[in-house]
């Protein structure tokens, strides 16, 4: 029976790894339950799940998943951060947790199924979300093409003036 649920876990696990674009895992030795709630939550607002897992059992799913290691990681106690849309948002709204909460740790984590430090998580959570790198690049493509229609609008407003001052010309010559 016990066997049945640490593989059902190691399946979970190995299933969440595979989904993942990026993983952060964390220490959260020392954190209360009130603490651990409201991070959760503000990752569940962003589609991100967090779980505590048994080291031995993530390394097995790890390997599963065909990512990169990450034993030096799994060491004491481990939380994990999957983030399944944008990379970027576990290690955004952990780093923010983490500046009010000093026992919240990083201690490494994945991108892609590759292996990242802490300095690699900490300069993701710096980088602007997906929506925003989007409208961002909207806005570049947009500036131009306004800036074109202006142009061709301002054109055509030139040329129906020229064309009422004519008029208004050759009414008063005839």
């Amino acid at each position: 029976m016990v066997k049945q649920i640490k593989k059902d876990a190691v399946e979970s696990l190995t299933t969440k790894f595979k989904k993942a674009k990026s993983v952060v895992m964390t220490d959260y030795r020392g954190m209360t339950v009130a603490e651990m709630t409201n991070l959760r939550k503000a990752l569940r607002a962003e589609r991100v799940e967090y779980r505590i897992a048994k080291n031995r059992l993530a390394r097995i799913a790890i390997k599963e998943a065909g990512s990169e290691a990450a034993d030096e990681f799994l060491i004491g106690t481990t939380a994990i951060a999957f983030g399944y849309d944008d990379p970027v948002v576990p290690a955004r709204i952990l780093n923010e947790f983490a500046k009010t909460n000093e026992k919240l740790k990083f201690k490494g984590g994945l991108l892609e199924g590759k292996k990242i430090n802490i300095a690699t998580i900490e300069k993701l959570a710096k980088l602007p979300s997906k929506e925003q790198l989007l409208s961002r690049l909207l806005g570049s493509l947009q500036g131009p093409s306004s800036k074109l229609a202006m142009a061709i609008n301002q054109a055509a407003s030139k040329i129906v003036y020229a064309l009422k001052a004519i008029e208004e010309q050759k009414k008063a010559q005839g």
